[in-house]
Formats: C-alpha cells, sequence, structure tokens
C-alpha cells in the first residue's frame, strides 16, 4: 500500500532520503499519505523535511487536512502542535484562527509560540486584530532575539491595530514586560 511505503520511507537515516519522500507524496498526492504525513510532522528532526511533509499536506484536500492538524494543534507533543500551527498558516484557512487559542499564543515552548503568533496574525478576522494584539502585547519582552523577532512580525503584520496597544505597554509602567 502507498501509504506504508510513504511511512517506511519518511523513517530513512539520511535527511535527504526522508525530503524525497516527502516531496514525492506532495508531487503526487493521495488521500491515505495523510496520517503519514501528520505522524512525522510530531517527531520529524530535519527543518526542510518538516517544512515539506507541511507543503506535501496542503497539496491534499482541505476538508480532510484541516480536521487533523485541528487535532494535532492540541497535542501533549509541542512539534506536533507547532507543525500543526505552521500547516494552518500555509492552508490559510479562515476557520484555522479558530483552533489558536490563548494557551498557543503564550505556550512555554518557544516553537509553538512562534508558531501561534505568526499564523494568528495571517488568519485574524478584521475585527479580532485588538484583541490578538492585547494577547501578543503580554508576550513583550519573551525570549531571545529570534522569539522577539517574532513577535515584532507578527505585530507589524496586523498594522495599525498594534499601534494603540503596543504604545499603552511601552509607555505604561513598565509591568507589561514582565
Amino acid at each position: 500500500e502507498a501509504a506504508f511505503a510513504l511511512a517506511q520511507a519518511l523513517t530513512a537515516e539520511l535527511p535527504s532520503d526522508r525530503l524525497q519522500a516527502a516531496l514525492t507524496a506532495g508531487t503526487h498526492p493521495d488521500e491515505s499519505y495523510l496520517d503519514p504525513l501528520i505522524e512525522r510532522c510530531a517527531i520529524e528532526s530535519d527543518f526542510y523535511v518538516r517544512d515539506m511533509l507541511t507543503w506535501s499536506l496542503t497539496r491534499l484536500p482541505h476538508e480532510i487536512v484541516l480536521p487533523r492538524v485541528v487535532d494535532e494543534a492540541s497535542s501533549h507533543i509541542a512539534q506536533a502542535r507547532s507543525q500543526a500551527l505552521h500547516t494552518l498558516s500555509k492552508l490559510g484557512d479562515p476557520r484555522g484562527f479558530d483552533v489558536i487559542t490563548g494557551e498557543h499564543l503564550h505556550d512555554a515552548d518557544d516553537e509553538v509560540v512562534r508558531a501561534s503568533w505568526r499564523t494568528a496574525a495571517g488568519l485574524v478576522p478584521y475585527n479580532q486584530r485588538e484583541d490578538l494584539v492585547r494577547e501578543l502585547v503580554l508576550e513583550l519582552g519573551r525570549g531571545d532575539l529570534d522569539v522577539m523577532r517574532s513577535l515584532s512580525r507578527a505585530l507589524v503584520e496586523l498594522g495599525d491595530a498594534a499601534l494603540q496597544p503596543l504604545a499603552a505597554a511601552t509607555l505604561g509602567d513598565g509591568d507589561s514586560f514582565g
């Protein structure tokens, strides 16, 4: 069966072999590939392979991918949550915004939180942008330079909706920075 063969190929020792397997799955999409692709996202160590797994998922019908990605977004495995959020951003389905919770936006894992910020900023309905900004402002000062850059990018993407809450946070009493 094709799905079993893909699952086996995705366990190859060399990242280049796993990358080729994910590329092939996306080039010749088959609904039976959904489970092996989702399962591998949770454990794949190589960034490029994970990105190709996500691309392959976007090549499948969104009606079958979205529910599985939504389930993965609440996984106890941080990488599964992060990849699910990343995949939601690539699917671009507005329903993906409803998946992102306060727990995602303030997750203890930096990769999960960065993926949630990026995805939320890209999918947020116009009338909910200010609410999202208020949540994101709570994360000001968090983490290393990469984390701070991710937060900055998300806030920039939200445009004018970010101006007033950012001004209030930065001109306030300083407690906003933890």
